[in-house]
Parts: C-alpha cells; sequence; structure tokens
C-alpha cells in the first residue's frame, strides 16, 4: 500500500511516532499506517543515525502499544505539551 502524504502530514507522522505517549493504534487510525508501516517510513525520512535512536527509543515501550500500557494513561501528550 503506498501513502502519498503532504509534508505537513509527514511531519506530523514523525512527531508522533518520536511521543512517548502516543501509540502507534493513533497513527494508524489517523493516517492508516500500521507499526511496521511507521518503522518503514521512519526508515526512509530518517538519517541513519536518528532512525537507530528512534528504535533503541520505542522498541518495547509499552506506551507505544494501546494493549500494553497501563490504564492510568488516558491521553497522549502531557497536559503542559501544548501550552498557549
Amino acid at each position: 500500500m503506498s501513502h502519498h502524504f503532504s509534508a505537513a502530514d509527514l511531519s506530523r507522522i514523525i512527531e508522533m511516532a518520536w511521543e512517548d505517549r502516543t501509540p502507534f493504534e493513533a497513527i494508524e487510525q489517523l493516517y492508516g499506517l500500521n507499526e511496521a508501516a511507521v518503522i518503514s517510513l521512519m526508515r526512509r525520512e530518517l538519517k541513519p543515525g536518528s532512525f537507530r535512536l528512534w528504535r533503541a527509543r520505542v522498541s518495547g515501550r509499552n506506551t507505544k502499544h494501546l494493549k500494553l500500557r497501563s490504564p492510568d494513561i488516558s491521553r497522549a501528550y502531557c497536559p503542559s505539551q501544548y501550552k498557549r
């Protein structure tokens, strides 16, 4: 399945993938990319070193999977993250 995203959408997908509390399922719901597709996109869009850092960061992280995350986590971002 080939997806063509705008630069803004690509930027948002990458941002969501980096966020600790944003599960892969949220990316799939919004953009139609499952975890494998997100990994492929990140491999293609990031520099090799950045991709390795990202993979090390998200591998095994419970908050990146809805089924593994604590029920106490009900939002995808910190309350102070988007202060206006």
